[in-house]
């Protein structure tokens, strides 16, 4: 374990070192490079980023019109390398580094001069889709926040943090789907962000043993005391029945979360609107995976089964198909 003389000296060391060091902990891959490549080189290293790291994305692009996956492509690269350089790097130091030169390169990027992939891809789509540079930034400050702040007090202070770590990714999907005008933005925010919260919130609630692991609590504070839960139930990995009414209180409201951002769906293009209807339904089904388990998320993770995620893009992909399937195929070019 660090000491904190070696944490002082650490902070103490230049910048340029700490990030030689970080570097050292991730992919050579996502390193800078000393020149820019190719707006087609970019996208490439985007999609094979995108499709390699998250197993949800090829059932998501399936309802996605072609021309905007470059765009999907790019944001999940940023976002995917963004939350490694702040949560795969081990020593805190050189993650604030990292993160800063990753927020340089992204004023390089609105600038018109940035070098790394991703953002060479990413201007393309900033351009395209007219996103403003705030929820970019956003990220970064919740994957700052992640090297210094290990426990909330209370779901207010959970929910700002969910302010910079969640909220901005819907909205980036508005942004990108070209949901977002004067006159709607207000109101697609709010629901984007119940909907993103919430998901997170679930995240949260299922990885209470993970996220220990790493140093840190999500569950509120003053809702640990009010249920007698302690630091020591969770490192003992024995659901208390005090940790699973806990848990019980947690879930009720990040369900609630859910269904005040539901009406989304109904506000958004159809293609969109199967897949934001396909991330809530596999949100719920986290927080039902959770109340399978009796609220015992401290002896195994609950997660979805291969069967409900079948179940739930079959669900997605028959809402895609049922228009042409109504009109048959004499009529499907109709509906085009």
């Amino acid at each position: 374990m660090m000491t904190a003389i070696d944490t002082a000296e650490r902070n103490a060391l230049p910048a340029d070192e700490l990030i030689a060091q970080g570097w050292a902990a991730l992919p050579a891959s996502y390193r800078i490079p000393d020149a820019a490549p190719t707006l087609a080189e970019a996208r490439a290293y985007c999609r094979e980023l995108a499709e390699s790291h998250y197993e949800n994305f090829h059932v998501a692009s399936w309802f996605l019109p072609k021309a905007l996956r470059p765009h999907f492509h790019s944001i999940y690269a940023y976002c995917r390398i963004s939350d490694d350089l702040g949560d795969e790097v081990p020593d805190a130091a050189q993650a604030l580094a990292l993160l800063d030169l990753w927020g340089r390169e992204l004023d390089a990027c609105y600038k018109g001069c940035a070098r790394h992939p991703v953002f060479v891809a990413l201007a393309e789509t900033i351009r395209e889709c007219a996103i403003p540079k705030e929820p970019f930034a956003d990220l970064l400050v919740a994957f700052r926040q992640d090297q210094t702040v290990k426990r909330f007090a209370t779901m207010d202070d959970v929910l700002a943090y969910c302010r910079f770590s969640a909220n901005p990714v819907g909205r980036l999907v508005l942004y990108a789907c070209g949901e977002v005008t004067p006159e709607t933005q207000e109101e697609k925010f709010r629901l984007s962000d119940a909907t993103c919260a919430a998901l997170q919130l679930a995240n949260f609630w299922q990885d209470v043993s993970v996220d220990w692991l790493k140093g840190r609590v999500y569950l509120p504070q003053d809702d640990m005391r009010r249920f007698g839960v302690t630091d020591e139930t969770i490192a003992n990995g024995v659901a208390t029945p005090e940790f699973r009414s806990l848990l019980r209180c947690e879930v009720a409201y990040t369900r609630k979360l859910f269904l005040d951002g539901m009406p989304l769906i109904g506000k958004v293009g159809r293609d969109l609107a199967l897949d934001l209807d396909l991330f809530s339904r596999g949100g719920i089904e986290i927080l039902r995976a959770i109340e399978r388990a009796d609220y015992d998320v401290l002896s195994a993770r609950p997660a979805i089964g291969k069967a409900t995620k079948l179940q739930l893009a079959l669900h997605a992909v028959s809402g895609k198909l049922l228009p042409f399937l109504r009109l048959g195929p004499q009529n499907a070019g109709k509906a085009a």
